[in-house]
């Protein structure tokens, strides 16, 4: 999806002001959201910054200490059980009861949802289905790997037919396979279903692969938010690289822009890019003017992992203070 496409959609989740603190630790700093319907957001920073807090306040888990939220058109606060019926939540670890079958833990969830008896067998076998289990139907979870253990937990989430689904780093322990099998049945709920899907992860790759919009939080604050793209041209490092056929080429080139970085074997030259269509439109201008004919060109930008480092980790001044302190002592 767009991002013009996805900000044209009502909003499926919205925050303003969402605070949380745990005596004088603060977890959460009033932080702002709005997420379109039918696409998936992703929430990202390191342990401690406050992302599983997030979502248990927006899923209704836990009351947030100020600020306020609608989920699916609702009050977290005034209007809980709406949101609960509105929303699916996967957390961490699964939920799964491992001394029943699949079968009997989807049933078992249909049942949690006053499902009639013939529909809660009907979804329970769509499901079952759909994400590929039903040859394991009636073997008991205990054997499951944890790939299987997962998209089970996914398809109990589903037995009620959410429009929100919170995947609180849903693919955490998983071998790369069962992984990317999850990314397409995730990608297939928003295409498919038109679901909105709320992620948080620390697989970076994941947020790129999945999330129409990402936000980067740390210490309770978010430091960034934008789509993939966006968020690496807030990174140094961005680069357009050029190819020439011959040493003259390459020397005629360098003599056109102020900072460069030319290899003279490879013949490329490096010039500084935030990635954008008007910087690139730019050097292509330059290099057109002046009669220069490139060989090859290609744009480098920093990854979410640059992205990631750049904005996080960074040390609060009630960090160094109590640093400062326990080294006095």
């Amino acid at each position: 999806m767009t991002t013009s496409s996805a900000t044209a959609l009502r909003p499926a989740i919205t925050a303003e002001g969402l605070s949380k603190s745990y005596g004088d630790k603060v977890v959460l700093d009033g932080i702002d959201l709005r997420i379109p319907e039918g696409t998936v957001f992703a929430l990202l920073g390191p342990n401690g910054a406050g992302k599983t807090t997030t979502v248990e306040i927006l899923s209704t888990l836990i009351p947030a200490g100020a600020g306020k939220a609608r989920v699916a058109g609702h009050d977290v606060t005034e209007d809980a059980d709406a949101v609960r019926a509105a929303i699916g939540v996967t957390g961490q670890f699964s939920a799964v009861d491992n001394l029943l079958t699949a079968e009997e833990n989807l049933l078992l969830m249909a049942d949690l949802h006053h499902l009639h008896r013939r529909e809660g067998r009907r979804r329970t076998a769509e499901l079952l289905s759909r994400f590929d289990l039903t040859e394991v139907a009636t073997k008991p979870v205990v054997t499951f790997s944890g790939g299987m253990r997962r998209k089970l937990d996914l398809a109990m989430t589903l037995v009620g037919n959410p429009r929100v689904i919170f995947l609180d780093e849903p693919t955490t322990g998983l071998d790369p396979r069962s992984r990317r099998t999850m990314w397409e049945i995730i990608r297939s709920l928003v295409a498919d279903d038109g679901v909105t899907i709320f992620l948080t992860t620390q697989y970076l790759e994941e947020a790129d692969q999945l999330a129409d919009r990402i936000a980067v939080l740390d210490h309770g604050k978010l430091v960034a938010e934008g789509t993939a793209e966006e968020l690496k041209r807030l990174i140094p490092g961005g680069h357009i690289r050029l190819g020439f056929a011959d040493a003259s080429g390459l020397e005629s080139a360098a003599a056109l822009f102020a900072s460069t970085a030319r290899d003279s074997e490879a013949l490329t030259l490096q010039i500084p890019s935030d990635g954008s269509v008007p910087t690139l439109r730019a050097v292509l201008d330059i290099l057109d003017n002046a009669s220069v004919d490139v060989e090859a060109l290609t744009v480098h930008t920093p990854d979410l992992d640059d992205v990631f480092l750049a904005l996080t980790g960074r040390p609060q001044p009630g960090d160094r203070v109590k640093s400062q302190k326990e080294s006095a002592r």
